[in-house]
């Protein structure tokens, strides 16, 4: 290959870079991203970086050094339009394009929106190291800060925002937070978690308007009552960005489909990272996963395919969430579970199992590590759900 472009400035995109010099690639390599930043990294948005303020320099996946020493040019500030997979050409906003030989897909994910409940007044998302500075500026002790959606990320604004003194509601259309992944036991366990460091946490409600009024933005519920917010922050999922791939005749669902090497639909095409679904043959069903973790394997994955690679992308998913004095790590998969098992729980730490199809799919830990690595490897192994359940 001649030239190999990378679109998207993220995790995946360094991981990938990394792993085409290191096994010897010496061509051209061109990366694309949305954003003016170079790469950088995203968990600290929602917890140190935006209760002290974004230290830029620090957040940055590698210098600006590292990646004149790779050689790589840089298309920054300049998101990707469109994709002519025949031609083998992707067009940038404001018509430049760039060929490639190789093409590596790794644009993520975008925040989604209420739509049109949210225009009577300023609703922030949090996926981006702008919108990290633009809440963080917001942040004010005293105020009130509505959290709309209690997945990951909700739930630790409204932790970082309780620490920082705010007074703090969170409304979930959802019986309890995160029980559309977890469950409702597990889901109880952190709206408990919640409470007890102060956090108001509305479940069974949605939001059916937003106005503007005199204290405020009044946050109008579907139950009929209404909550007064300084500030409003949404974390109601994410979205791959495949917008630009529309039209290019590449497969989409949901993601970039992918084979089991992380192939896309046409020649010369590799994904990585939340923008990426693919078929796991170890859970046997086609995934996208959003984690740390997976963005960084699967990068230097999708570049050992590129180079001429076939062994299947077969990694355990891992993902953490710190909350309070709450770290959560999961490893697995509880979509779809069969069985949920909660092995141990307490007001400080919990342990929870999920199974499907006969054998151990994924385990909570919260606050328990040394459980972590044990239920891992069952995992990996295809352990049947009684051996685990009962040992």
């Amino acid at each position: 290959m001649r030239r190999v472009v990378v679109v998207g400035a993220s995790l995946a995109a360094v991981h990938a870079i990394d792993a085409l010099r290191e096994h010897g690639f010496e061509g051209e390599i061109a990366l694309v991203g949305a954003e003016p930043h170079l790469p950088y990294d995203r968990p600290p948005l929602s917890k140190e970086a935006l209760q002290h303020g974004p230290d830029t320099t620090g957040l940055l996946l590698r210098s600006p050094e590292w990646y004149v020493e790779r050689g790589v040019d840089l298309h920054l500030g300049r998101a990707a339009a469109a994709l002519d997979p025949g031609a083998r050409v992707v067009t940038l906003e404001g018509g430049a394009s760039l060929d490639y030989d190789g093409l590596l897909i790794a644009t993520g994910s975008k925040a989604r929106t209420l739509g049109p409940a949210s225009q009577a007044g300023p609703v922030y998302t949090l996926r981006t190291l702008d919108d990290c500075v633009a809440l963080h500026e917001r942040l004010v002790p005293g105020n009130h800060l509505v959290v709309i959606g209690a997945g990951f990320i909700g739930l630790e604004v409204a932790a970082t925002a309780r620490d920082m003194g705010m007074s703090v509601s969170v409304v979930e259309l959802a019986p309890a937070p995160l029980s559309r992944v977890l469950g409702d036991e597990v889901g109880r366990w952190f709206m408990t978690c919640q409470a007890a460091h102060g956090v108001e946490v509305l479940c069974g409600t949605s939001v059916e308007r937003i106005e503007a009024g005199s204290r405020g933005s009044k946050v109008v519920l579907g139950n009929g009552s209404t909550l007064w917010a300084d500030l409003i922050v949404t974390g109601v999922g994410a979205s791959p960005a495949t917008d630009w791939l529309r039209g290019s005749g590449i497969r989409l669902s949901d993601g970039v489909v992918c084979d089991q090497s992380l192939r896309a639909s046409a020649p010369g095409i590799v994904a990585a990272g939340d923008v990426t679904r693919w078929y796991h043959s170890l859970f046997d069903e086609e995934m996208r996963v959003e984690q740390w973790t997976n963005a960084v394997e699967q990068g230097r994955h999708a570049a050992m395919t590129l180079l001429g690679g076939d062994d299947p992308y077969i990694a355990v998913p891992y993902f953490w969430s710190d909350q309070f004095d709450v770290k959560m790590r999961f490893v697995g998969r509880a979509n779809a579970a069969e069985q949920i098992h909660v092995e141990r729980a307490d007001t400080s730490s919990m342990v929870a199992l999920f199974g499907r199809d006969g054998v151990i799919r994924g385990a909570l830990c919260v606050n328990a590590p040394r459980q972590l690595a044990l239920y891992r490897k069952a995992i990996s192994d295809g352990t049947p759900w009684q051996d685990v359940v009962s040992a």
